[in-house]
């Protein structure tokens, strides 16, 4: 049986422009807690696009969302320093990011239900849960592809924008894939430096390991490929290796449930392991907007219901606290992972 997964990177225009909308959220939750808040966000060279709803108490004018968006982009790493080391033409710099928004408030027609306590949109949410202490009970293709590009950041082989992807046959890692910037006079060093590092996290060689696909890699993150948020569900969820809902993760406040209900729908799933005495499961998770029932669904590896499906009425709020979402902690999840 195989199976495989890719990780990236924060520095990967994707992921940085999950980051820059996690930060502006981080800002508002600090001032207000019930901020309403679903912001997309696409990076284009040193262009940044704002664009969605926000409603809440703290008022932050434009400059200060554009001042957020920089400072996101320097915590990722894309400084100054760093542009002058790769070259302005090769990668953004935080400090030139111009920045155009297109926000308004929340539509009343959904805020009426999320002031009654429901959700602020309806949906189906997948969680999934392996019997693998070891990898946290995530699936071990997705936890090496993990572990792989947060090393590679954590040596500083190269440059921020890592992407790695992993094959396992059987339970075993049989084939990986890594990407790192790098200049031409620099390849062979990462040649030599990047199979040692793969080993040791999984203990073997593997079959197959390629590095760099096109050999040398210098210009990377926006100036390479336009970001956009929620374009990088697999990587945030689990990998090939389960089916995927609702939106982004990394856009919304936790009313809006795309974040929320697919934790939620994961600890489920770490609880169905022992519930059941299964190795592998999945969990749907299915709510309405404006209302707090969620319907949840338990299944075997083999796509076999454990039980009827059951519902569960609590409000949102309740769910919220219960998951310590009702505080800025979204852009440490965004760097760190969802489930971790």
């Amino acid at each position: 049986m195989r199976a495989t997964s890719e990780y990236t990177t924060l520095g990967h225009p994707d992921r940085t422009c999950d980051f820059i909308s996690s930060y502006i959220l981080d800002r508002y939750m600090e001032r207000d807690p019930k901020t309403r808040y679903a912001v997309e966000v696409q990076m284009k060279d040193n262009y940044v696009t704002l664009g969605g709803e926000v409603t809440s108490k703290a008022r932050y004018t434009k400059a200060e969302r554009a001042d957020f968006v920089r400072k996101a982009v320097a915590a990722v790493g894309y400084t100054a320093d760093y542009a002058k080391r790769w070259g302005e033409d090769n990668v953004p710099n935080a400090d030139a990011l111009k920045v155009t928004e297109h926000l308004s408030e929340q539509s009343p027609d959904i805020a009426q239900g999320v002031d009654a306590d429901g959700w602020g949109d309806q949906g189906i949410f997948w969680g999934m849960a392996v019997r693998s202490p070891k990898t946290g009970n995530m699936p071990l293709d997705h936890y090496i592809a993990r572990r792989i590009g947060e090393r590679l950041v954590e040596e500083r082989m190269g440059g921020i924008d890592i992407k790695t992807q992993v094959e396992t046959t059987d339970g075993r890692v049989s084939s990986v894939i890594v990407a790192v910037p790098c200049f031409k006079r620099d390849f062979r060093d990462l040649m030599e430096d990047v199979p040692p590092l793969v080993r040791s996290i999984i203990g073997h060689k593997p079959a197959s390991l390629v590095v760099n696909g096109t050999g040398a890699y210098v210009r990377h993150g926006s100036m390479g490929d336009c970001g956009t948020t929620g374009r990088k569900l697999v990587v945030d969820f689990y990998g090939g290796n389960c089916r995927i809902g609702g939106g982004s993760p990394w856009t919304k406040d936790p009313t809006k449930a795309d974040l929320t209900l697919n934790i939620y729908a994961r600890r489920k799933a770490c609880e169905a392991l022992k519930r059941f005495g299964l190795e592998l499961c999945h969990v749907a998770v299915a709510c309405c907007i404006g209302r707090r029932e969620i319907t949840v669904t338990v299944f075997d590896g083999l796509n076999n219901r454990q039980v009827a499906d059951w519902t569960e009425n609590r409000p949102a709020s309740e769910v919220i606290s219960e998951l310590g979402l009702d505080k800025p902690v979204y852009a440490d999840k965004c760097r760190r992972g969802l489930f971790v």
